[in-house]
């Protein structure tokens, strides 16, 4: 494997450095970066997005569940791990901690997934080559989905991960929404390029979501979520704030990246212990690790810069990298249990491994970046791998 040479990584850093230096709110608007990205991702992201352009939107209205308590616009999907007690048959659901049950009502998130890839991708491929049709089919999936009437999802989860018999909707299931993230970076992209239809229309339903999430009580219980779930809600709550031009949103997200999540989930030594708990530790904690860096390269200034941040005993994104890494580099190394399932399927091309390799100077993970596979096709994998499109987070 060719290493990432140190001279062309010193000019990347020395083109972060200069653009930190501005205060520009996207701290992370990194031209060495970006020449990087799109060099890496070009073929790939043009043939996704290739693919994609024949590819028509399927919203929620295309599916609906007769166990839903919603209406045709509401978005619903059934918890992962509960299936039928075998001692009960017909009783409430019970849980398999990290055995998803394939019989779950499960249309809708796959819907919105499916917009996760598609949407990102047109939006990369447009910025690399500013061609209309891109940008163009781009819009017309957020138009269908945030826009049409006859199409849009209503802008609420309250029916998130139901339990047959337990629940009709729970606070967890906002982290179903995780895949709108990159939907919303790409949009606000495509809104500053002035090429996005129905912009404002697109930003009142995301308003119109944030205040939901921020205000009801499936949102609230799921914003003191105390692992990787209330690391999901900063960083959507802090992408849909941006799109939406709300800045006091923005900076308790800030704020509570400081104060919550990385003391109540990095160890001091860097390991994610609320995430080894559980019977997927790996692939767990490389998620957290995705997400966690994500708000730091997406609210990130250079007056607040959340990649510097440690508390007092050391907990730090940069410790978390350096006790993760080894194991992302070489996964026979990892010393505590094994997945359940899917041990086989990860790592992936980590975004955490890019944005913290330009915030360290850390040459190594951009090495093992590039050597990762970029396209998962396993439905799980996928689902876990929320930032697929590099370049829309450094552009």
């Amino acid at each position: 494997m060719k290493r990432f040479s140190r001279r062309a990584f010193v000019e990347l850093s020395a083109a972060t450095a200069a653009i930190l230096a501005k205060d520009k709110l996207w701290a992370a608007s990194m031209p060495g970066a970006y020449s990087l990205v799109a060099s890496t991702d070009r073929n790939r992201i043009l043939n996704a997005a290739n693919h994609y352009l024949s590819e028509k939107p399927i919203t929620v209205t295309a599916e609906h569940s007769d166990r839903s308590p919603g209406g045709l616009h509401d978005f619903y999907s059934e918890g992962d791990y509960w299936w039928p007690d075998p001692k009960n048959p017909g009783g409430p659901y019970i849980r398999k901690d990290g055995f998803s049950n394939p019989a779950n009502f499960n249309a809708h998130r796959e819907a919105m997934i499916r917009l996760s890839l598609i949407v990102p991708a047109l939006t990369a491929a447009w910025l690399l080559t500013r061609q209309k049709k891109y940008s163009d089919h781009a819009a017309r999936h957020l138009q269908a989905w945030f826009v049409d009437p006859r199409t849009k999802m209503n802008p609420n989860l309250q029916y998130a991960q139901a339990i047959f018999g337990v629940s009709k909707g729970r606070g967890i299931g906002i982290i179903d929404t995780l895949h709108l993230v990159e939907v919303v970076r790409a949009a606000t992209l495509l809104d500053r390029g002035a090429v996005l239809r129905d912009g404002a229309e697109v930003r009142r339903w995301f308003a119109d979501y944030l205040e939901w999430m921020r205000t009801s009580k499936n949102g609230q219980d799921e914003r003191d979520a105390k692992n990787n779930h209330g690391t999901c809600w900063v960083l959507q709550a802090g992408e849909f704030a941006r799109f939406t031009g709300n800045s006091d949103v923005m900076q308790w997200c800030r704020d509570r990246f400081r104060t919550t999540l990385v003391p109540m989930q990095i160890a001091p030594d860097g390991s994610l212990p609320l995430e080894l708990a559980r019977t997927k530790p790996y692939s767990y904690s490389l998620f957290d690790m995705d997400v966690l860096c994500g708000i730091a390269q997406s609210l990130s200034t250079s007056r607040e810069n959340l990649w510097s941040f440690s508390t007092p005993d050391g907990r730090s994104l940069k410790k978390m990298m350096e006790f993760l890494f080894p194991f992302i580099d070489d996964k026979s190394k990892w010393p505590y249990a094994h997945d359940v399932e899917h041990w086989d399927d990860f790592p992936v091309r980590n975004p955490a491994l890019l944005f913290s390799a330009v915030a360290y100077d850390k040459p190594d993970y951009i090495t093992v970046w590039k050597r990762l596979n970029p396209n998962p096709t396993v439905p799980e994998v996928i689902r876990n791998f929320p930032i697929r499109q590099p370049l829309l987070w450094i552009s």
